[in-house]
């Protein structure tokens, strides 16, 4: 039996890395097959265009360089782990997919979510989530989550200024109208461990 594939979405500062770390450790405590991944990564490949990508003095790309080097990190990712995984019977657990471009090169860079999403079309030959999480914050608070944690990795994409960052809030919330029936969306802003059981709970009741 296919297994299900299941991303994670969010901006900057959403915790839902964190959470999807806790979620897959539940879902492995209770006997399910669990493979988590993230985007751009999961494999060595990804994760080298991840570096070219995120790196802070990389600040000459171009909107539609980064749009297609997210498509070419996606699809290695794709039929290198994520395709065998599900085929295997595995519930895949995605920090970020396709969502992510159309959001941040889109809508935010200004490319159009129509065009970003027929680049990845061919990326990912129609292999949608079967469902998202979205993980819903306001550009202020997420930010400021991100200045708190002196921990976190600083990218790129972190050194946006916070018009940019609404921007990518403002296209998450027109996905989740135009995709109801695969985005799930989840306060964000409340404490890690409320966040994690609603999370958790949503994809148990998912997969039943």
């Amino acid at each position: 039996m296919r297994g299900y594939f299941i991303t994670f979405e969010g901006g900057e500062g959403a915790g839902k890395t964190s959470v999807l770390k806790e979620v897959e450790r539940k879902l492995k405590a209770e006997g399910y097959r669990v493979t988590a991944t993230r985007e751009p990564g999961g494999i060595e490949i990804a994760e080298k265009i991840r570096q070219i990508i995120l790196e802070p003095s990389h600040t000459a790309m171009d909107g539609k360089t980064e749009a297609l080097l997210y498509a070419a990190a996606r699809r290695q990712h794709l039929i290198e782990k994520v395709l065998p995984a599900l085929e295997q019977g595995q519930t895949v657990l995605c920090d970020r997919f396709v969502d992510s471009s159309l959001a941040y090169q889109g809508f935010a860079r200004g490319l159009g979510m129509d065009e970003v999403y027929q680049i990845n079309q061919f990326a990912i030959s129609g292999q949608m989530p079967d469902l998202t999480l979205f993980f819903d914050i306001s550009p202020e608070v997420g930010l400021q989550r991100i200045a708190d944690n002196v921990s976190r990795e600083k990218n790129r994409l972190d050194l946006e200024k916070q018009q940019f960052h609404e921007k990518v809030y403002r296209a998450y919330h027109m996905l989740l109208e135009k995709f109801p029936e695969r985005i799930y969306p989840i306060d964000a802003e409340k404490d890690l461990d409320t966040v994690t059981e609603e999370a958790y709970r949503k994809i148990v009741s998912f997969l039943r």
